[in-house]
């Protein structure tokens, strides 16, 4: 059943791999505004997907950048020493770009998680390892089931099997060597600093750019949509307060067809809901995502607070109108390369 609760505390120094990411910067954002006590080191190798960007503006007396890779053990030996707790956003999370290319996810999923666990063991800090919901497969879509925290993994993509592989390293690395660790595994996340190669930015962008949307297959793919503040928060509280060794799955009851949520974001940016063109669906697309949070709220007491998904897809939108210097040079590269896939 895992160690009991133990209160950590609030940590005064915690690294933040993935740091520059969507979710990543978010969190940083997030433990910025709710704990200005706390400093933050983030560790990114700034990837297309990392933006340093996404952090400018917080204050440098708390945030604190290096630029470098979680596989590099020199200088993993450098930053963890003297941190409380690292928490590992460090990914690569697409899934078109896992298919076309596996290799740098098993380097950046696999062997990074190991490489970070090797370092926390080395200097006996707190791990906490932010995962997906895809690690568990799919689920049919009239299955009233939800994913739970005894759920098998049965990945689909190169990406999730990858990610459930670091999963089990994290585990593996608790029982077998003690590390203070635990999983999280979330579901779909939306809201500001979103790469425009996922499905949401994606139409927000399509739309700002004159493009008609694009959708997979039959569109009926179900998703379960979290605000990513609401996973910030979910987060900290499995770091500062969770079982050690156990895993918390981090959800906000948001299911939502994909068809559902394009044309939710067409109404809302006025244009009428039947405008958006079908493309072939992607090899091994999961049915449907669905996460029971009951442990997360149950022990740890959290509760989402971007409940209203409409309310929340509205302040999204109107954030990419806003940011268009942010997200329109990755645009043009992020469309060019799925033109190359067919996508």
């Amino acid at each position: 059943m895992g160690w009991p609760i133990v209160e950590h505390g609030e940590f005064a120094h915690i690294l933040v791999t993935g740091g520059c990411g969507f979710m990543g910067s978010n969190f940083v954002r997030w433990v910025v505004r709710e704990r200005p006590g706390v400093r933050v080191t983030v560790l990114d190798k700034l990837t297309y997907a990392g933006n340093p960007a996404n952090i400018a503006g917080l204050p440098e007396d708390q945030v604190e950048l290096v630029v470098g890779d979680i596989c590099d053990e020199a200088l993993l030996g450098a930053v963890v020493p003297g941190c409380d707790a690292v928490v590992n956003f460090a990914a690569e999370t697409d899934v078109d770009r896992s298919i076309a290319e596996p290799g740098p996810f098993l380097r950046a999923n696999v062997e990074g998680v190991m490489r970070l666990l090797e370092a926390c063991r080395a200097h006996d800090v707190r791990l906490h390892h932010v995962s997906t919901d895809e690690v568990y497969g799919d689920l049919a879509l009239d299955d009233p089931a939800r994913f739970t925290e005894e759920s098998p993994c049965r990945p689909s993509s190169p990406y999730s099997s990858t990610k459930a592989a670091g999963d089990m390293l994290v585990r593996a690395w608790v029982r077998t060597y003690g590390v203070r660790a635990t999983v999280s595994n979330c579901s779909n996340n939306y809201g500001p600093y979103q790469h425009v190669e996922k499905f949401i930015p994606r139409q927000i962008t399509n739309i700002l750019c004159g493009e008609r949307p694009k959708l997979y297959g039959d569109g009926l793919n179900v998703r379960d949509w979290i605000h990513v503040d609401d996973h910030s928060s979910a987060v900290w509280e499995v770091l500062t307060r969770g079982r050690i060794g156990e895993t918390y799955l981090i959800g906000a009851d948001g299911e939502r067809s994909n068809i559902d949520v394009l044309r939710a974001i067409l109404e809302a940016m006025g244009r009428d809901a039947d405008d958006f063109d079908w493309v072939r669906d992607r090899p091994g697309h999961d049915r449907r995502y669905a996460i029971d949070a009951s442990r997360l709220r149950r022990e740890l007491g959290w509760e989402p607070k971007h409940a209203d998904f409409a309310q929340g897809l509205r302040e999204t939108i109107r954030w990419y109108e806003e940011h268009r210097a942010w997200w329109e040079p990755a645009k043009r590269a992020t469309e060019e390369k799925y033109r190359e896939m067919g996508m």
